[in-house]
Parts: structure tokens; C-alpha cells; sequence
């Protein structure tokens, strides 16, 4: 996905560098005094967030929140993994608001880049849909169950199937869990691992798979239809609630404390709750009001 290549900090400088040069042209010598200064417009947040739940949020409750504040909100979505923490690194984004903390991680550790968690904003259980079976126990000898291909959500669906009795994984596998963990495999379960984005899609194709609470969101899936989903109180649920994720140093700029405050306000957690039914979880509180009297 292509977003703009040129950001609002280089237009500003290509044009002040055009000033100088036509100024120098006609004789004019300018002094330190005189010297102008980049200006940079810091009441824009460009924010790259998949489509849902992360877009629908920031374009929600936050945009409002943000302009009382004076900012400007512009959210670029994304449907991967890979693009919104590329461009982000790249100085295309201010932010980024899509991923978990161990996932980023990881991205870091692959790619080299200098990402950095701000804060925590909610989190998707993870659950088990099929076209063929109407309960886990239905499941049969050698069938066929579609999980991430990524080492993190990978983990994740793995925990959930051992949740359910259909695996068990090494007793320190956690949450880099790959199917090498897998020490008792009753069914003799034969592993699909496929990009997280595209699971929905072949869900007809396999007996089961394992997805990630935003895609099975964007493709019309249903907590209610799914046979099986994370507790609140488990590893995955309690490690992959999602973050909004800036460059490392700039956690404490202005724009990003005052995105981040947007993201988990009282009206944020009010939206979330109303509008996703269970599907989407705040993983941060807010002070309950006293009412009126």
C-alpha cells in the first residue's frame, strides 16, 4: 500500500530552501538574526492503524478528543503487518496503533528498526472458528488447523488450542511457542501456518483455524459463532493487548501524550464496549463518575 512520500516536514523544508535561493539571487544576505527557522506544523498526527477495530477507534472517539485540542488527526490504514511499522520508522508516520508488545518486539529484533511501545489499549481474543464442526471435541484425527505464520500470533493460536485440550505445548514454551513446542498432538493435527490477514479467507478450506480478533472482525465473524475463545485471565489475553507505537525518543512529545491520553479516555473505553460487544476488550480503566445529585 502506497501512502505519501512526501511528509509535511519535507514540503516545509524544500520550500524554505527555495526562499533562500531566490533571496541569495537578488543580493540579499541574510543574518543570523534574520535566519528563518524550519517550521514543522506538530498539530498533525498521522496515525497508521489497520482498518478494524484500531481505524474505527482513532476515527471515533480520539479524532473528536484531539480536535478540542487543536490537532488534526489523519489515520492511514493498512492491511499487513509489516508496512504501518516500515513507514513509521521511515518518518511517514507520527505513530502507529495495530500491533502488540510482542510482536514489536520482534519486529524490532528482525528489522533493525527503533520502535517504541507508549501505551496499552486494548486487546482482541483470539478464537477458534470452522465451517465443519460445531465444537472442538468434533474434531477429527488428522485434521487440518489454520494458525499465523508470524512467531508471536503464531504462539498465541497454539496456547488457545492447548487451552482447549487439543495440544499440549513444552511446559516453557509461552509466547514463542512454535508447533516444534508441541509435545502431545492426540489428534495428530496437521498445521497450516498462514498469514494472519488471510485466515478468514481460508477458513473454508481447513477443519479449524486460529484468528486474530481484528480480522475475524473485518471479515464479518462473530465471537458468538466461534467454538472457542482466550479467557481473560490467559497468557495470550494478558500479553497481546495492543499498543500505540512511536519512534524511540519520542514517546514524550506533545502530540503523542496527547494521542495517547485520546486513546484511553473515558469516552475511548465507553466506544470500545458499545460498539464491539466482547470482540475488542479496553485493557486500561478509567474513574468511574459519581452521578449528579
Amino acid at each position: 500500500m502506497s501512502i505519501k512520500s512526501i511528509t509535511r516536514r519535507t514540503l516545509v523544508f524544500g520550500l524554505s530552501a527555495f526562499a533562500a535561493v531566490t533571496l541569495a539571487a537578488c543580493g540579499y544576505q541574510e543574518t543570523p538574526e534574520q535566519a528563518v527557522e524550519e517550521v514543522v506544523d506538530d498539530t498533525v498526527i498521522t496515525v497508521g492503524a489497520s482498518p478494524t477495530p484500531h481505524a474505527e477507534i482513532l476515527n471515533g472517539p480520539v479524532k473528536e478528543l484531539l480536535e478540542a485540542q487543536g490537532y488534526t488527526l489523519e489515520v492511514v490504514e493498512f492491511t499487513d503487518y509489516v508496512l504501518p511499522n516500515t513507514a513509521l520508522e521511515e518518518g511517514e508516520l507520527d505513530a502507529n496503533y495495530f500491533q502488540h508488545t510482542p510482536y514489536l518486539e520482534s519486529f524490532n529484533e528482525e528489522n533493525g528498526t527503533h520502535l517504541a511501545a507508549v501505551t496499552d489499549v486494548h486487546y482482541e481474543p483470539f478464537a477458534l472458528f470452522s465451517n465443519k464442526i460445531a465444537n472442538v471435541t468434533e474434531l477429527s484425527d488428522g485434521a487440518t488447523v489454520a494458525v499465523p505464520n508470524d512467531t508471536t500470533n503464531e504462539a498465541r493460536a497454539l496456547l488457545l488450542l492447548e487451552q482447549e485440550g487439543l495440544i499440549k505445548l513444552k511446559d516453557d514454551a509461552g509466547v514463542t511457542a512454535t508447533t516444534q513446542d508441541i509435545v502431545e498432538n492426540p489428534k495428530n493435527i496437521q498445521f497450516e501456518e498462514i498469514e494472519a490477514a488471510n485466515l478468514p479467507n481460508v477458513l473454508p478450506d481447513v477443519d479449524l483455524a486460529a484468528i486474530n480478533g481484528n480480522y475475524a472482525i473485518s471479515a464479518g465473524l462473530s465471537l458468538d459463532d466461534a467454538l472457542a475463545t482466550e479467557s481473560a485471565d490467559s497468557l495470550g489475553a494478558t500479553t497481546y493487548a495492543n499498543v500505540l507505537v512511536v519512534r524511540e525518543g519520542e514517546q514524550n512529545e506533545p502530540k503523542i501524550i496527547a494521542l495517547a491520553d485520546a486513546l484511553t479516555s473515558p469516552e475511548t473505553y465507553e466506544y470500545i464496549n458499545a460498539t464491539y460487544d466482547g470482540a475488542v476488550v479496553p485493557t486500561f480503566e478509567v474513574a468511574e463518575t459519581s452521578p449528579q445529585g
